[in-house]
């Protein structure tokens, strides 16, 4: 899994930022097997748990936007990579990018840090700041105050990212696959650069060993420049469908073009909008510098054929390592289950089920790991669905995130509409709730063995009300309680019991031993 760039013979202490997201979670083994140490700077250190790469890095509680955590991360530090963005609307996301930036500066300076690396957008050429999209001017501002900061950067600028799990890739992937004829927005006319998430991961991990005198930006991008609509063509003939028929219309604001990628596609408009506004204007490489440290090799960058083709390739096998729902949604819970006997006594309202199965203890557990996505929730489909429109009507993530692999589940995947938050291979699978509603849930699934050696499931369903509105909510679905969790504990069992669990192709999550020097980087 190494990439297959140049490699400095330094030995470099770097810390990651961002590791619990789609790109920090594939540069982290890259750090590894180019020979250096990673340590990871992360809000929730137990997502990283299990990863394949976990126990090769030190993880360290921080948020980018708290001084005194970033201090400690910094401390011993080489090159600093910041791969996170705030996300959300308004003027308060730009807020938290400029200020935690200008920490991320300040402690990188005050620990003797060599370098900071930080992957950024593709801006146009010749537009005033004021014309970007609130999210691409944030991108540019963020790069430029660490390139104004005491400590050399290297500033990566990027348009649109093809890989397996990418908002980018799947978004064209779900529109072109699903839309035979598509009556689409006058962005699609818009050329832009894309670049194979592989050529991303070595331009980064190249930039770890840049002399120390290098302190700009660099555009980065792959051998083709192309319009949205020929993207979508030229994915219909990799992915062998038929031509799609594209009509542009005029009325379609960045905002309307959002809300239509939600509908069809799994990104939700939060994610989307971002993503269409970068498309209103070109994106083209003005410079390909970054080939004077980080050479270029035979056949790469990937062409965007090629990089849809393995990104195509990763999706069919199950073998996709990061996606795009890696990261936090914007607005969703972050609580932990509450603990604290203050919540006894009425304030967290509570669902349990208990049943015997006649099936030993690792069939059932087979079952509870492989629930969602295309294997669907055990109950009630058409509840299940309505639910998910309803979220994805007032803006929520909905059902349409899947599972990032069939079969096993880590903690942080997202799953649907719920958030893998602790797993106990065998025992437990609890999951807290990112669909928009007026309190917190979770939901816990248990693969237990009884006073009579026999297996047991266990379900619980929690939800902490937040105001009036949540006590009413909780007693308005209460009476389908009986429908959607009791018909989902049993047949759950009755799964188990045939020992079968309605899954898709067999396919398990990748290995990865570390390290290894003559393995190419996953797409």
């Amino acid at each position: 899994m190494s990439t297959d760039g140049q490699r400095g013979t330094q030995r470099l202490h770097c810390l990651v930022t961002g590791a619990t997201g789609y790109i920090g979670g594939r540069l982290v083994p890259e750090l590894l097997d180019a020979g250096h140490r990673v340590r990871c700077l992360a809000r929730s250190p137990g997502k990283l748990r299990d990863h394949p790469w976990a126990g090769y890095v030190e993880t360290v509680q921080g948020d980018v936007t708290d001084a005194e955590s970033v201090a400690a991360g910094m401390r011993g530090i080489d090159v600093a990579y910041y791969l996170v963005h705030a996300l959300g609307s308004g003027t308060g996301f730009e807020d938290t990018d400029r200020r935690a930036a200008r920490i991320f500066a300040e402690q990188a300076h005050a620990a003797g840090v060599r370098r900071i690396v930080y992957l950024g957008g593709l801006t146009p050429e010749g537009v005033p700041e004021r014309s970007l999209s609130p999210h691409l001017r944030s991108r540019a501002e963020v790069g430029r105050i660490f390139l104004d900061a005491p400590v050399p950067a290297a500033v990566l600028r990027a348009a649109v990212v093809i890989g397996s799990g990418s908002a980018s890739f799947e978004m064209l992937r779900y529109l072109t696959e699903r839309l035979p004829v598509m009556v689409t927005p006058s962005w699609v006319h818009t050329r832009t650069q894309p670049i194979g998430v592989r050529d991303v991961l070595r331009y980064l991990v190249g930039c770890a060993t840049l002399p120390g005198d290098v302190d700009r930006a660099f555009d980065i991008g792959g051998p083709d420049v192309l319009t949205y609509r020929e993207m979508m063509r030229r994915y219909a003939a990799v992915a062998g469908l038929r031509p799609r028929v594209i009509v542009p219309v005029p009325v379609l604001t960045p905002r309307l073009s959002s809300h239509w990628v939600g509908l069809v596609t799994p990104v939700p408009a939060s994610i989307a909008r971002p993503l269409t506004e970068s498309l209103r204007h070109e994106v083209v490489c003005r410079e390909h510098d970054i080939a004077r440290y980080v050479p270029d090799l035979p056949g790469r960058p990937l062409p965007f054929d090629e990089a849809l083709s393995l990104a195509l390739r990763r999706v069919r096998e199950a073998q996709v390592v990061t996606r795009w729902s890696s990261a936090a949604v914007p607005g969703a819970p972050s609580d932990p289950l509450p603990t604290d006997p203050d919540w006894a006594g009425g304030s967290l309202y509570q669902d349990e089920r208990q049943l015997s199965v006649d099936a030993p203890r690792d069939a059932l557990w087979k079952v509870i790991e492989g629930i969602g996505g295309d294997n669907g929730w055990y109950s009630f489909p058409l509840a299940w669905a309505v639910r998910g429109w309803l979220d994805r009507f007032v803006g929520g993530v909905g059902l349409r995130r899947g599972r990032r692999d069939a079969e096993r589940l880590r903690v942080g995947d997202s799953l649907d509409f719920w958030r893998v938050e602790e797993i106990e291979p065998g025992r437990l699978l609890r999951l807290r709730a990112e669909m928009r509603l007026p309190g917190l849930a979770w939901l816990e699934m248990y693969a237990e063995t009884d006073a009579d050696g026999g297996t047991r499931y266990r379900q619980r369903a929690f939800f902490h009300p937040r105001g009036l509105l949540g006590h009413a909510y909780w007693w308005s679905v209460s009476p389908f309680h009986a429908v959607v969790f009791g018909g989902m504990a049993r047949n759950i069992t009755q799964a188990a019991a045939k020992g079968m669990s309605a899954r898709g192709p067999s396919a398990h999550s990748p290995r990865i031993r570390l390290p290894r020097r003559d393995r190419r980087v996953r797409q």
